[in-house]
This record gives C-alpha cells, sequence and structure tokens, in this order.
C-alpha cells in the first residue's frame, strides 16, 4: 500500500542554491575584469613578482657593490634578434648605470615589438630602478634596421635598510620582446628575407 499523500516527504527546492551559485559566478566575473590591472597596480608599487621600480634620479649611493646580469628573449611571433651589450656590469649601490640592449629586424618589413621585464631574486625587484627604459614604449624596425636601446637604472640605497636582502649579492634584469597587439602574428612567418637577400644594406646568412 502507498503511503498517503500527506506523509510523503517533500522536496526541498533547489531555487536558493542555484541564486548563491550566480552571485558568486557574478564576483568571480567582476574580481577577473579588474584582476590584472590591480595585479599590475600591486606588483609597481611593492615590487612582487620581480617588477621594477621607476625614478627620476638616485638619492645618493652607499659602500655596498652588487653584480647585475642580463638577459634577453624573443618571442616566437617576433622576427628580431635581440641580445645584451654586456652581459653583467658591477655597479655600486645608488649609483646610475648606463648600459645597452640591441636589437634587430631580421624580416622584411617594418615590425613594432615592446617588451616586458622583471628582476630576479623577485625580493630585489622593488630596489631597482629605472630612469630610462626602451621597456616604457612600443619599439619599431624597419626592414634589416638595427638599432642600441640604452637601459639607465640603480639599484636604491634602501637595499641596505632590508635585512631580507642582505644575501643579496647579484641581481639579474630580463627582457622578453614581444609583437606588438596590433600586427599579425604571420610577419615572423611570412616576411623573413630569403637565404642570401640583401635587406636594408644586410645580407641575410
Amino acid at each position: 500500500m502507498s503511503a498517503p499523500e500527506n506523509n510523503r516527504p517533500k522536496r526541498k527546492s533547489n531555487a536558493p542554491i542555484v541564486l548563491s551559485a550566480l552571485a558568486v559566478l557574478g564576483v568571480m566575473a567582476t574580481l577577473v575584469s579588474f584582476s590584472v590591472p590591480l595585479y599590475q597596480a600591486f606588483c609597481r608599487v611593492t615590487g612582487y613578482g620581480g617588477t621594477t621600480q621607476v625614478a627620476t634620479d638616485s638619492a645618493g649611493t652607499i659602500d655596498r657593490m652588487m653584480t647585475v646580469r642580463f638577459d634577453a628573449d624573443v618571442d616566437r611571433h617576433l622576427p628580431w634578434d635581440f641580445r645584451p651589450v654586456q652581459k653583467s656590469v658591477k655597479v655600486q649601490v645608488g649609483k646610475r648605470t648606463l648600459i645597452k640592449y640591441h636589437a634587430r629586424n631580421l624580416s622584411a618589413r617594418t615590425v613594432t615589438g615592446h617588451a616586458v621585464f622583471n628582476v630576479t631574486p623577485l625580493k630585489a625587484g622593488i630596489y631597482f630602478s629605472k630612469v630610462q627604459c626602451f621597456c616604457f614604449t612600443e619599439q619599431t624596425l624597419k626592414p634589416g634596421e638595427e638599432v642600441d636601446m640604452p637601459v639607465d637604472f640603480f639599484v636604491d640605497p634602501d637595499i641596505a635598510d632590508d635585512p631580507n636582502l642582505d644575501d643579496v649579492k647579484t641581481i639579474t634584469l630580463s627582457y622578453t620582446f614581444y609583437l606588438s597587439d596590433d600586427q599579425s602574428e604571420t610577419v615572423s612567418t611570412n616576411s623573413r628575407p630569403a637565404d642570401g637577400q640583401v635587406v636594408a644594406g644586410l645580407k641575410t646568412q
């Protein structure tokens, strides 16, 4: 015999659970839309993730030396040769130092690229300040064009007041060049000059 209708357990409505889930998704979507600019702002202020600082000048020097190494990389979509002119320099903390990176456009068309950078160890990022850098703006090179691009930097003397940085003797500044967003990625595969072709007075090998 079946149970009387009024004794059957009533099903609970799923509406509150669905509404809660939708609310959580809405909050997450909002956070995602703001996460990139907020993260970048946070990194600029704190140096988190090896983000360097931007300065107008050094506040003075201290009696401490630091070795600064330079790395370079190029995204596969950008047909450039890119490398540091000097692999490393030994600098006095607080003293402005000028070094250069060298770039050459290996393709047969004008290409614009932009550089992203970071510092390791990551905890040193907040104390690495750049006065001038090619990474502040996009760089455009004509076919076969090559150029030296300067970086004017110093290591902030405040590094001496941070006991967490006492063990840091070497800082590495790394750049990666990417094809600018408004250009087709096919530039890297379809516009390279053929072997032996002369481009802007430069013969490819």
